[in-house]
């Protein structure tokens, strides 16, 4: 399994309003990030995992889609976060 429940529950203590608000968009954001170094990590040891390339595409995309979001409602909080996540724009 990618991401425990333990480390999801942190990841959204730390970003969301609490352990169990899975939906703020600042939460989904940073549980994108984490699955998305995981992949990039696996995907240093097995290159031909085109699967797995496949999927990286598609949750950037997501992540992308969810930033685009939040810089448009709450470009503060939009800042906050990539600066706290290390994302590029």
């Amino acid at each position: 399994m990618l991401v425990t429940s333990e480390r999801k529950k942190e990841i959204f203590a730390q970003f969301g309003k609490s352990a169990k608000d899975t939906g703020s968009t600042e939460g989904q954001i940073a549980l994108f990030t984490e699955r998305i170094n995981h992949i990039t990590e696996h995907l240093r040891k097995a290159k031909k995992d085109y699967s797995a390339e496949l999927s990286l595409i598609k949750m950037v995309g997501k992540r992308r889609a969810l930033l685009n979001y939040l810089s448009k409602t709450d470009l503060e909080k939009y800042r906050a976060l990539i600066k706290e996540l290390g994302i590029r724009k």
